[in-house]
């Protein structure tokens, strides 16, 4: 074992540590993004912290003279209904243009128009 280490220990081979000069600052996510998450990110930009509609909206009266409005922009969408503040199941349902729907809890709900990203 002794005769291996001094064998190693007689070998020179040059040794750089030089390494990469790194920046001190991220890249701009910008550049780099592509299809979606660019779409986001530029909507982001131009003010709308919320393109797909992905956060929970708050129910408003909910009757059937004044659902609560749901934005799609689509002909139809599912949407849950988180019927009592402690629930733990979601209530699920479709959503069509044009026609209001009940949900188990009594609330209405009601799709309207909203242009896609």
């Amino acid at each position: 074992m002794a005769a291996l280490c001094s064998r190693f220990s007689q070998i020179s081979r040059p040794f750089s540590t030089a390494g990469r000069l790194l920046s001190s600052q991220m890249s701009n996510p910008l550049e780099h993004a592509t299809g979606l998450e660019k779409k986001e990110l530029l909507s982001r930009v131009g003010g709308n912290d919320n393109p797909f509609d992905l956060r929970v909206l708050k129910r408003g009266p909910g009757t059937r003279d004044c659902p609560n409005q749901i934005p799609s922009g689509f002909d139809s969408r599912l949407v849950g209904c988180i019927c009592e503040e402690e629930a733990t199941t979601v209530q699920w349902m479709w959503l069509h243009q044009g026609c209001p729907r009940r949900c188990a809890c009594g609330h209405w709900f009601q799709l309207v128009y909203k242009a896609p990203v």
